[in-house]
């Protein structure tokens, strides 16, 4: 059993972690906390046997846990304390736990624009810093400034934009920073003009993305030269069930580079899809799906 270290937040031992992600599946974290501010997950760091895992689990939306749970501890930047967002002129401000989409709200109330593609992002601060989230031909980088966060540590990081070194879905920052908090640059523009391209770019969702499936956002990154959702659709994979998986999961037939969990799919029914799926389009067209979708924890 872990040695944990007091705290003011919360310590939950072998806590199902399926609740927590938004295709609904996987086993338990061995350790979960929920820091009470940045201070209380500061000092658990510094106290917590370095050999112990740690894990950072935001909404869920972009994860897999697998069925055998995670080990270690994870980590979950919950509440007000990690979910800010303010504006200072066409500066925006906001932390780890805040949803994209409450800064891209944020940010069009206070009438500045650039974050707008941040309502089409069912993720994080912290996720979108750490694979510079992007969608509609928008990438954090665009408008990011700096972020600070915590080491494994427990130690203050502070990165400039340039110092993520980022790519396409990529960060060259050390995968074991915990970000707490990040600051965006946007310019100058009419709170309605702002709101209108954010209701668009929702409206697009809605029509194009099942969104209100148990699903995981995009599965697999775009190749160079190609685009995930055709690849997987000219295989035949769109709205196809898994044979293997005995039809616990697929691919939607809206929008074919997002799989969703119909029904009572497990967590190594939809990995199992998505690598089944990577395999037959290497197959048949010779290209190299990746996965956007983390997938953390062990098999059952």
């Amino acid at each position: 059993m872990i040695d944990l270290p007091s705290v003011r937040g919360k310590l939950l031992r072998n806590e199902p972690l399926a609740p927590f992600t938004w295709f609904r599946v996987g086993g338990a974290a061995e350790v979960l906390f929920i820091p009470a501010d940045a201070d209380d997950l500061a000092d658990f760091l510094k106290a917590l046997d370095p050999a112990v895992p740690v894990t950072v689990l935001g909404v869920g939306s972009n994860v897999i846990v697998r069925d055998g749970g995670v080990e270690g501890v994870v980590i979950r930047l919950a509440g007000r304390p990690f979910a800010g967002v303010s504006a200072d002129g066409d500066t925006i401000t906001a932390g780890a736990g805040a949803l994209d989409a409450m800064v891209a709200r944020a940010s069009a109330k206070a009438g500045v624009a650039g974050l707008e593609f941040y309502a089409g992002i069912p993720g994080t601060v912290g996720g979108a810093l750490t694979m510079n989230a992007g969608c509609y031909g928008a990438e954090t980088r665009d408008v990011l400034v700096s972020a600070w966060g915590l080491t494994r540590g427990g130690a203050r990081v502070d990165y400039a934009l340039a110092d993520f070194g980022y790519a396409y879905r990529h960060s060259q920052a050390p995968a074991d920073i915990i970000w707490i908090e990040a600051i965006y640059q946007g310019t100058p523009d009419e709170p309605a003009a702002v709101q209108a391209r954010i209701d668009e770019i929702t409206a697009r969702r809605e029509t194009t993305q099942p969104i209100r499936e148990k699903t995981g956002g995009s599965t697999f990154k775009n190749p160079p030269g190609h685009s995930s959702w055709k690849l997987v659709d000219d295989a035949g994979w769109r709205g196809r069930l898994h044979a293997e998986t005995g039809g616990g999961a697929k691919f939607s037939e809206l929008h074919s580079n997002f799989m969703i969990n119909p029904g009572d799919a497990t967590a190594a029914d939809i990995e199992g899809l998505g690598e089944a799926v990577r395999a037959d389009v290497l197959k048949k067209t010779g290209v190299q799906l990746d996965w956007e979708i983390r997938r953390i924890g062990r098999s059952a």
